[in-house]
């Protein structure tokens, strides 16, 4: 098994995380689309793990992708760890938190052609959003 920078039991995040939080989080679950604190949020600032506060992304790579959930065409450098995930009958590359493992959501090839050509598709429930100063 992968070590992370932060290593708790499943009981120390059951305490620390909602039910739903722990549900995607840690058991790789999604929330449902459209649904989401930060799908149509712009403002600037930087987007955070929810479970341990890792730097993530930035405002300035978030976009309005009209799939229901956050998106970004690119990541902090070194924030992500990507994982090939075949569950559901598919072949998609999950995304989880470099620093505790915490699940995310998935990458995608499929984003905008005039930048990364990415889309990371992000649970809201997985991040915290850090006003920044407007720039």
């Amino acid at each position: 098994m992968k070590k992370y920078g932060i290593e708790k039991t499943e009981d120390e995040w059951k305490k620390e995380l909602s039910s739903d939080e722990y549900r995607v989080l840690r058991q790789k679950g999604t929330e449902r689309p459209f649904t989401g604190e930060y799908n149509l949020h712009f403002d600037n600032g930087d987007y955070h793990c929810k479970a341990c506060n890792a730097k993530l992304f930035e405002s300035e790579h978030k976009f309005e992708s009209g799939c229901g959930w956050p998106s970004f065409d690119q990541a902090v450098e070194g924030a992500i760890e990507y994982i090939r995930d075949t569950s559901h009958g598919m072949i998609r590359t999950e995304t989880v938190c470099a620093n505790c493992g915490s699940h995310l959501g998935h990458v995608f090839n499929d984003g905008p052609r005039e930048t990364t050509g990415q889309r990371y598709c992000i649970n809201s429930i997985s991040i915290d959003f850090e006003p920044g100063t407007e720039k």
